[in-house]
């Protein structure tokens, strides 16, 4: 950000940025609320001062950006305060690479900085890289989406091994959670860890990156690296935001976390429609409106009707019919449903979602199936939602089944809550 850029800014907002270590930052108080600001914005406000003599190690992708659409890269180079490192995750530093992918060791053109592959690195690998690009300090400002195979959050955990490992300092910029705080959903049984779910959080986690950092900080490094803790963790606090509060209420601008997360409204579907990743439906991908839409070759109206039949809250299902331009069925034309959303503060997606999957085995036993390499045991956490599926269970059964283990997820997680 420009000197005038950022004397505009504070002026606009008389803000300052509230650098929290850890153990501080539970005892912030609320601010009073006037709009939702981000703690990368808060930051580059002041110059990006609190960086100043650390050489940053910078794990981002396209969505690290401030409000008037900076990348936190460019801002903290035009501020003196330059990178020695950037760390892409999936889909790259630059967000070109498709699920699965990213975009290799480059050196960035517009900055010149190195930009290391950190997709699918293990801790070991990660603070190698560190150790080469002479990183003290590593700081993450990812977007989030809220769902626990969401493979940013497990690239953070990740970074934070690496920099246990090396001495190395954290800080992440926090976002808010664009789903809101509620958590929802069955936990990660360890045996089924894995890419899309590394350690034991529930389906829809309701967290912050920030308030994920404290809890994977305090509750699940120390079993992974020695009984050992970071050095020191950072966390610039959002300003403004309540856990009540859905991404559309924030004022924030959208931008794309990965290639398939178009809209707000994909991130509210997406901790429950992906798991159709899991099954032979298509889940949109190859679409516009992909994990909205879903469906299959020789599916129909039938579906989209019992749905609606189900009365489901915030939720209207509509026939439809489309052809994947990749991904699953590409270029057959499937049938299925488009899921829109009618009430977005009553709209549950992971019970939303275990109602189609009854439904779809129900009307569809022909079509209807799982991977033959059981995803979904990955995706769910465990093999329990096929198991009851396939047995017949119906969706308050199915529900029914994790309530206990959420409860203790809540309980376990309120220490590290940043927001009310």
């Amino acid at each position: 950000m420009s000197p005038l850029g950022r004397r505009r800014f504070l002026a606009a907002s008389a803000l300052t940025a509230p650098l929290l270590t850890a153990s501080q930052a539970a005892a912030e108080p609320q601010h009073e609320r006037h709009g939702v600001t981000p703690g990368a914005d808060l930051l580059a406000a002041q110059g990006w001062r609190a960086l100043a003599g650390r050489k940053v190690g910078v794990l981002t992708n396209p969505t690290g950006a401030l409000k008037d659409h900076t990348h936190i890269v460019d801002s903290m180079v035009a501020a003196g305060v330059a990178p020695v490192a950037a760390f892409g995750p999936e889909h790259g530093f630059r967000g070109t690479a498709q699920a699965g992918g990213s975009e290799g060791d480059f050196l960035d053109p517009r900055t010149h900085i190195p930009v290391y592959d950190a997709f699918g690195a293990s801790a070991d690998k990660l603070a190698g890289m560190y150790t080469k690009a002479g990183v003290d300090t590593v700081l993450f400002d990812i977007a989030d989406v809220g769902a626990r195979f969401y493979t940013f959050i497990w690239s953070m955990y990740t970074a934070m091994r690496a920099a246990v490992l090396t001495g190395a300092s954290f800080m992440v910029l926090d976002r808010p959670n664009p789903i809101g705080g509620a958590a929802r959903g069955p936990m990660l049984d360890p045996r089924f860890s894995s890419g899309v779910g590394l350690k034991p959080i529930v389906q829809q986690h309701g967290m912050t990156i920030g308030e994920l950092a404290r809890f994977f900080d305090a509750e699940l490094l120390p079993a992974d690296t020695g009984g050992r803790r970071l050095s020191r963790l950072d966390i610039v606090r959002l300003r403004g935001w309540r856990r009540d509060e859905l991404f559309g209420e924030t004022g924030l601008p959208w931008r794309l976390p990965s290639p398939n997360m178009p809209t707000p409204s994909t991130a509210l579907v997406y901790p429950g429609t992906c798991l159709f990743e899991g099954t032979v439906l298509s889940e949109g991908r190859g679409t516009t409106r992909p994990f909205e839409i879903i469906g299959a070759p020789d599916m129909d109206w039938r579906w989209a009707e019992r749905l609606n039949e189900a009365g489901l809250p915030g939720v209207r299902f509509r026939e439809v019919y489309f052809a994947p331009t990749f991904s699953k069925h590409v270029n057959k034309v499937c049938g299925g449903a488009q899921v829109h959303i009618t009430d977005e503060h009553s709209y549950e997606a992971i019970r939303t979602a275990v109602t189609m999957i009854i439904a779809a085995k129900q009307v569809h036993p022909s079509v209807f199936g799982w991977r033959p390499d059981n995803f979904i045991d990955k995706l769910s956490g465990s093999d329990r939602l096929r198991l009851m599926v396939d047995a017949g269970a119906g969706v308050d059964d199915v529900v029914g089944a994790w309530q206990q283990e959420l409860a203790a997820f809540r309980r376990q997680r309120e220490q590290y809550l940043l927001y009310r």
